[in-house]
């Protein structure tokens, strides 16, 4: 991958079973999981996004136990150097101007959803030759997705992982088949092709 690419989990705005704008909580779980996708894959770096302090300070205790001088990092250095990929922010919007800040440049916005929603979905090898063009931010949204202001305002939706049927994986086993398909060595479609 040449051209910067960093993820974000999307705790607000996300939608909730009866279709309602919420926020979600932060899970010890998708933090390290995500943050070991990220690194595995070399991203640039993990946005985790929530707005709320309470929610803020959790993230910090983790972060604190798994960075420079914490106990954690201590005994798993490679799981300390996977964390310190995580960047708290606010907002979509905040991690947007950090990648500007970093990169000089905006990123281009993937969207990610278990169904296709609003714009036509993009196939995974699309997907993956885009990555190539400049920063890009990929999104993931928990609950049950990101809304569809979110989606709509994306450049890119991304095909569902499987398309039709059930579909209803964690968000850390939807951001590592996600990571596999645009960066890893196999087919990129999966096997599934456009998925529209």
């Amino acid at each position: 991958m040449k051209a910067p690419v960093y993820m974000a989990l999307v705790h607000h705005p996300v939608l909730d079973k009866t279709g309602a704008t919420v926020t979600t909580a932060i899970t010890n779980l998708d933090v390290h999981d995500l943050a070991r996708s990220a690194r595995t894959y070399g991203l640039a770096g993990y946005f985790v996004v929530t707005p709320i302090s309470a929610q803020r300070a959790i993230l910090d205790r983790i972060l604190a136990h798994w960075g420079e001088g914490g106990a954690g990092r201590k005994r798993v250095p490679e799981r300390g150097e996977a964390l310190s990929r995580v960047r708290p922010v606010d907002s979509i919007e905040e991690a947007i101007a950090q990648i500007e800040a970093d990169t000089g440049q905006r990123p281009r916005i993937v969207a990610t959803a278990a169904r296709s929603k609003g714009q036509a979905p993009v196939s995974w090898a699309a997907g993956s030759a885009a990555l190539r063009e400049g920063p890009t931010l990929i999104l993931f949204g928990t609950g049950r997705g990101l809304v569809e202001e979110t989606l709509a305002s994306a450049d890119l939706l991304l095909a569902p992982i499987r398309p039709g049927g059930y579909n209803h994986l964690s968000v850390r086993a939807a951001a590592a088949i996600t990571l596999d398909r645009l960066f890893g060595d196999g087919d990129p479609d999966g096997g599934h092709g456009d998925g529209v």
